[in-house]
């Protein structure tokens, strides 16, 4: 059991008690946190889409050889997308939810368990409410300055005009941190807010090498060889990265296969599972395209935005 244990203003991080509406208390559980890494605030929509979710996974995934700290609200949709994929790639997270930090009244419900991840793994639990706090509609907005507050940077990755995340992305900006925004489909209403934000000067992020350095930090350019990418491909798997020069879907990249279907199945399950091809929407595509995916995306919006 993590105790829960207060932290006054003179022990905040610096970042924090730099923020003119900065809280007077804070109640901590968990590891403390580390002011030699540099903490990423992650935010989006509740009703993410698998995009959303597919692009969250990856960035922060590619975070893991570098000292970062994911920071996130443990909201249902992103946020809990963020703090899991943090863990699950042994980068630490720091969860500030809408409530106190007792398990009876931690808000939401249904991330009990996700919390108790987070100290598990060696993560932190952060608020400002007393521990029985429970949570009000104007709790949430209340704690997005210290999302805010506490990161260099924030990532907004989904969010309509009128979602919360858009209050976090404007401290952040009021305080004079980096906000950074993925692009999203035009015709999507959680590409309103990253859309909006980018309009103001946010910025883009189309790639992972992208987010590495807005972080700061130096990219890995080397480029692995194609030969020794695939080398441990079968001929029936070689046949398939051959055909995904683009994303293709998949009913038509069954087709082209012209094998049995349960054969062809097989195939493409194994193929994801070792983390070459990745399914999105209905269309497969190879996973390292997901840089060229989204550039296309980036594109589009511009297009449309000039006209």
């Amino acid at each position: 059991m993590h105790k829960i244990s207060t932290i006054s203003k003179k022990d905040f991080p610096s970042l924090l008690r730099e923020i003119p509406d900065s809280p007077e208390l804070l109640y901590i559980q968990g590891a403390k946190i580390d002011e030699q890494r540099k903490h990423l605030a992650v935010v989006g929509s509740r009703a993410n889409t698998q995009y959303g979710r597919e692009v969250c996974e990856t960035l922060i995934a590619s975070l893991s050889k570098y000292p970062v700290t994911i920071v996130s609200g443990l909201a249902l949709g992103i946020d809990g997308i963020a703090h899991r994929c943090a863990i699950q790639n042994n980068i630490p997270t720091i969860a500030i939810p809408g409530s106190g930090l007792d398990p009876q009244v931690l808000y939401p419900r249904s991330h009990l368990r996700l919390s108790e991840e987070i100290l598990e793994s060696g993560g932190t639990l952060l608020s400002e409410f007393e521990p029985t706090f429970r949570a009000t509609p104007w709790s949430f907005p209340q704690r997005n300055r210290i999302m805010a507050g506490i990161s260099q940077a924030i990532l907004v990755i989904e969010a309509s005009k009128q979602s919360g995340t858009l209050i976090t992305a404007k401290y952040a900006s009021d305080y004079n941190r980096d906000v950074l925004v993925v692009p999203g489909n035009i015709f999507n209403k959680t590409s309103e807010g990253p859309h909006l934000f980018m309009k103001i000067g946010a910025t883009p992020i189309t790639c992972e090498n992208d987010l590495i350095e807005a972080l700061g930090f130096k990219p890995n350019q080397k480029e692995i060889p194609f030969e020794e990418k695939y080398a441990d491909c079968s001929t029936e798997e070689m046949i398939i990265v051959n055909i995904l020069t683009e994303p293709i879907e998949k009913d038509e990249l069954l087709r082209a296969l012209k094998m049995p279907i349960h054969k062809s199945q097989s195939i493409l399950s194994m193929m994801e599972i070792k983390g070459l091809i990745k399914e999105i929407g209905g269309e497969v595509y190879l996973l390292c395209e997901i840089c060229n995916i989204i550039s296309d995306t980036l594109l589009a919006f511009e297009l449309a935005s000039s006209h």
